[in-house]
């Protein structure tokens, strides 16, 4: 068995957020126990690629997609797809919070833009460009729960965080076969930076 750090786990890094108002008929299925928080027929999806480094309790990459869903009527955010290049991550992952974490390789370059992609053994998942524009001043802070399914039961899982933002400018593209293939059929609603963010995730 892997060994993964105790909950909560601190970290810090870099994220680089895109959001969609997707049809309520081609949003991925989300966990027993909530729905999607839907108007007008559209729900928010997002994707994300994370970097955690400094003084995170584990370093690795991570591209995720979750769904913006309701417990009874507390907002939830429910991830649906999750890959790391991390094992402890992965296990911890898992076994914590009932977080559906797969393998995969990423390409990551952070010179003046975000250009990253991520594959597995079946192919490519997706690739983006982030480019950074205009920055909101100060650190805000974020804080919400995540949802899942642990041992056959809802599972929610407290996350806080402070982080400087900054809007950007991203184009996502996906092969057919990849899971994330239906957010590249229209341009993200709005797409943002996290800057030196701190986080901690977990009871």
């Amino acid at each position: 068995m892997t060994p993964y750090p105790e909950q909560p786990w601190h970290l810090a890094g870099q994220m680089y957020l895109s959001l969609w108002l997707e049809p309520r008929s081609e949003l991925p299925q989300v966990v027993p126990g909530t729905v999607p928080v839907t108007a007008f027929g559209r729900g928010v999806v997002g994707a994300a690629w994370v970097v955690y480094e400094d003084e995170s309790v584990l370093h690795y990459n991570e591209l995720l997609r979750a769904v913006l869903v309701r417990d009874g009527r507390r907002p939830r955010a429910c991830i649906t797809d999750i890959w790391v290049d991390n094992e402890a991550s992965l296990a911890g992952g898992r076994a914590l919070w009932g977080i559906p974490k797969e393998r995969a390789v990423f390409e990551l370059d952070r010179a003046d833009v975000l250009e990253a992609a991520a594959s597995t053994g079946e192919g490519a998942l997706a690739a983006s460009r982030f480019s950074p524009t205009w920055r909101l001043p100060g650190r805000w802070p974020v804080s919400y729960k995540v949802a899942q399914t642990l041992d056959g039961r809802l599972k929610t899982s407290q996350v806080s965080s402070k982080t400087a933002l900054r809007f950007a400018r991203a184009r996502w593209t996906a092969p057919a076969h990849s899971p994330l293939s239906p957010l590249t059929r229209r341009p993200p609603l709005v797409s943002l930076t996290l800057r030196d963010f701190s986080l901690r995730f977990g009871d």
